[in-house]
């Protein structure tokens, strides 16, 4: 339900450091964070993320779980640290349905808020224990008052990091299936952009409702157009960050397909969502053919995952310009045997 690495890896990174762990102590701490707030994610469920970014809100107990795995914290302050992260949980879904950019803080602020409630807890400080399930707690104040009972029943048992999504594109996730579907389909029947005559696009509903926007005027629009989206895919090939570039954004060949997208709500597709994510994409050609694809997971789902060459390829990608070629493949070695680590220092 939510974007778990963002603010518990962000944490649990800041504690690690601060405390001096080695690489396993690190990652058990990852895994901890990944744990805890995505069985509080579920349990919050769609009705929270209507009106709530869960990154930044439960993202809030992935980062106070992690720091406070990595801070060895007995039961009750482990208890007391998630007690008080919940009362900082933030992070407004209306802050993306504009050009806006607050969403990226999202993530940020709940690493801050996750850290300083288990560094407070570690200092003794407490909080209400029955934040999650009281009558005014974030069941009822967040969601639809849900059912907490099994929350943590299967934890230990059941590892959801082991059921990660690793995003193949840059932008929303939920134009993602679309995405997908379209140059499946593109592919399967090699399609040429200029005998597209209609594209149709059936996706659930918070894939119109937040990728919403008609004609981008801008990179952080475009990102949530799901037109913009599957038009920068069949016209270039794919939606990495050259897609956001001043350039492609005013592409005429993509804008000019964009016009000629259609997109609604599939009420199968719809029904099946968090649990699924799907799209089902139809395209009209020239020739009279009309073209269907169901797309029923995003590449780089649990059912469809990256391979170890496409992560390397997705980290050389962002990581090279921003510290060079040579020291983003040192860091990539040092990341693949991270659990062997004797600490998180930097090395240069």
């Amino acid at each position: 339900m939510y974007h778990p690495g963002a603010a518990t890896i962000a944490a649990a990174l800041a504690a690690g450091q601060d405390l001096g762990v080695s690489g396993l102590q690190f990652l058990r701490g990852v895994v901890l964070g990944y744990e805890v707030s995505t069985r509080i994610g579920v349990v919050m469920g769609r009705s929270h993320y209507k009106f709530w970014h869960s990154t930044g809100t439960v993202g809030s107990f992935g980062a106070a779980a992690a720091a406070g795995g990595l801070m060895e914290l007995d039961e009750a302050a482990f208890a007391h640290a998630l007690a008080t992260a919940a009362t900082f949980t933030s992070g407004l879904q209306q802050a993306f349905r504009m050009d806006s950019m607050s969403k990226p803080l999202h993530a940020g602020r709940a690493a801050e808020a996750g850290l300083f409630a288990a560094q407070l807890a570690r200092r003794g400080l407490t909080g209400s224990l029955d934040v999650l399930d009281g009558e005014a707690g974030l069941g009822q104040a967040m969601s639809n008052g849900p059912d907490w009972s099994q929350v943590g029943a299967t934890l230990g048992q059941d590892f959801h990091i082991t059921r990660l999504t690793f995003k193949n594109h840059i932008g929303c996730g939920h134009t993602f299936p679309a995405v997908d579907g379209a140059l499946a389909l593109q592919s399967m029947h090699h399609v040429a952009v200029e005998d597209i005559v209609r594209v149709r696009v059936g996706t659930y509903r918070p894939a119109l409702d937040i990728a919403c926007y008609e004609r981008p005027a801008s990179a952080n629009e475009a990102r949530f157009s799901l037109k913009y989206m599957v038009a920068s895919a069949l016209v270039h090939g794919s939606v990495r960050m050259a897609a956001f570039e001043s350039a492609r954004l005013e592409d005429p060949a993509t804008r000019a397909l964009m016009e000629r997208i259609e997109v609604s709500v599939d009420p199968a597709l719809d029904a099946a969502f968090p649990g699924q994510r799907a799209a089902r994409i139809e395209i009209d050609t020239a020739d009279r053919r009309r073209l269907s694809h169901l797309q029923p997971n995003r590449k780089g789902d649990p059912e469809e995952p990256l391979s170890d060459a496409d992560l390397k390829s997705k980290f050389l990608e962002l990581s090279t310009p921003v510290i060079g070629a040579m020291r983003a493949r040192v860091l990539l070695e040092r990341l693949w045997r991270l659990e062997s680590a004797s600490s998180l220092a930097y090395e240069s």
